[in-house]
């Protein structure tokens, strides 16, 4: 039985264009998602250096600048899980392309935006395009790349567009701003959004869709409520600090919902994961191990940016140049461990890339207070190459895993779960730098922090990562 007719799609999906005439698997379906993924996860990064410029022009206030970043964040993070369920409900394909028209539509009421509360409210839009493009990027890639080792290929090359974003981000921002002006830092995603969705429509094949499975309002509302306030609690944490009352409010109502939100989907007829997938060890372990790297990760991205732009003085360029050897090894290692799984499987790379990763991490951390740049060299160069060899092993064990029609919604919980571990990471960063500004104390606990967190996700790797893989 094909996956389409498993998810109740009436028949197989066609090609579409996903198999060359020469039998081989076309790169385009790859291309496509995977530049609409890029999109959308070079917006996280840069604007950080557009706001102080966006803050002077539109005259905004602090808690003004704060939202234009944050907007954009909160949605993000707290409708992925409604995205992922739209998908598998309406189709994959038709979600992601409604996701990039909507992204690349806010994108232009951004750059024309006359106040800073019309770019605040076009943020808040681009967050929920964004929220339905990536869910159904992993379920498209996983529809267009059936055959185990081309879709590993392809995971890999997707997991590798996080870090390349995350890491271009301030060097592509501070270019535009300091050469054509902040607006074109959302100009920029209108071709790129064009080109997404011209390649989608004519290279992805349709996704099966599931148009009886009802959609559990209550537990969207929940979930919502529960990732879109951890999100916001842990933004004001770096700089309010943890003790805060309205932190700690944040943290005590997200908790809350999420208990709402496990209640309700015991009690629900068409839950958004059923509740023995949620118990599997490959998804709940994958899942984790994502929030553990993307803490890491993007903890150690974070303090690196602030520490060479404020304690060194490099420049915005600088910084992203000063990035860059970590950027560089996402891509290789993404291509490398795609090429690996088929003889190794997935458990060794994601052990070895999370061992690998806090190696960097903790040799950072004893590099000494004041070390130069050359040392620093091999740490981000492991950090980057470790994070992106171990992402397509955990991003494959958690979509193998996935039932026939769950695939957004598997996607979405993957995706969710990397959101709030970049949040809790640049969080406990932020916190600890502003309470560490004398020295760079607080720079060196957080890589130590994050080298833990990387030896904690080798640790859960071993137990929870299949070494060989069955398709759901």
């Amino acid at each position: 039985m094909t996956f389409a007719e498993s998810a109740g799609a009436g028949g197989p999906v066609p090609p579409a264009g996903s198999v060359s005439k020469s039998g081989r698997r076309s790169r385009a379906p790859l291309l496509a998602v995977c530049t609409g993924y890029f999109m959308v996860i070079l917006d996280v990064t840069i604007i950080n250096v557009a706001v102080p410029v966006v803050g002077r022009e539109l005259s905004a206030s602090v808690t003004g600048i704060q939202w234009i970043t944050d907007a954009y964040t909160l949605v993000f993070a707290g409708f992925l899980m409604t995205g992922g369920a739209l998908g598998d409900r309406l189709g994959n394909r038709r979600v992601f392309c409604s996701g990039v028209v909507v992204f690349t539509v806010s994108s232009a009421a951004c750059a024309f935006a006359p106040n800073a509360r019309f770019l605040i409210a076009s943020r808040l839009v681009e967050g929920l395009g964004a929220a339905l493009i990536v869910p159904g990027s992993l379920a498209l890639l996983q529809q267009a790349y059936p055959a185990p080792a081309a879709r590993s290929r392809a995971f890999g090359l997707w997991g590798s567009m996080a870090g390349i974003a995350a890491s271009a981000g301030p060097l592509l921002g501070g270019l535009l701003v300091s050469t054509v002006g902040w607006r074109w830092v959302f100009l920029i995603n209108l071709p790129v959004g064009a080109a997404c969705l011209a390649l989608t429509l004519r290279h992805v094949s349709r996704s099966p869709r599931d148009a009886d499975r009802a959609l559990d309002w209550p537990a969207q509302c929940a979930v919502v409520a529960a990732v879109a306030l951890l999100t916001a609690a842990l933004n004001e944490a770096g700089r309010r600090g943890w003790s805060d009352p309205a932190v700690l409010a944040g943290v005590g109502l997200a908790a809350s919902a999420a208990a709402a939100f496990a209640v309700r989907e015991r009690l629900a007829g068409s839950p958004a994961l059923p509740p023995s997938v949620l118990r599997s060890r490959a998804m709940s372990g994958g899942a984790a191990i994502g929030l553990l790297f993307n803490f890491g990760f993007y903890g150690m991205a974070f303090t690196a940016s602030l520490d060479f732009q404020r304690r060194r003085g490099f420049s915005a360029l600088d910084t992203g140049v000063a990035l860059f050897p970590a950027v560089a090894m996402t891509m290789f290692a993404s291509v490398l461990s795609g090429r690996l799984t088929r003889r190794t499987g997935d458990r060794p790379l994601v052990v070895s890339g999370m061992l690998l990763a806090a190696l960097g991490l903790a040799g950072w951390a004893a590099a000494g207070a004041d070390p130069a740049y050359p040392l620093l060299v091999v740490p981000m160069m492991a950090a980057g190459f470790g994070t992106s060899f171990a992402l397509t092993g955990s991003t494959a064990t958690v979509m193998a895993a996935a039932p026939a029609g769950y695939a957004g919604a598997s996607s979405a919980l993957f995706n969710t779960t990397r959101q709030i571990g970049s949040a809790t990471g640049v969080a406990l960063a932020g916190s600890l730098l502003a309470m560490n500004t004398a020295d760079a104390a607080g720079l060196r606990t957080s890589m130590a922090i994050g080298a833990l967190a990387y030896l904690t996700a080798a640790g859960l790797a071993r137990v929870c990562v299949p070494s060989k893989h069955r398709d759901a």
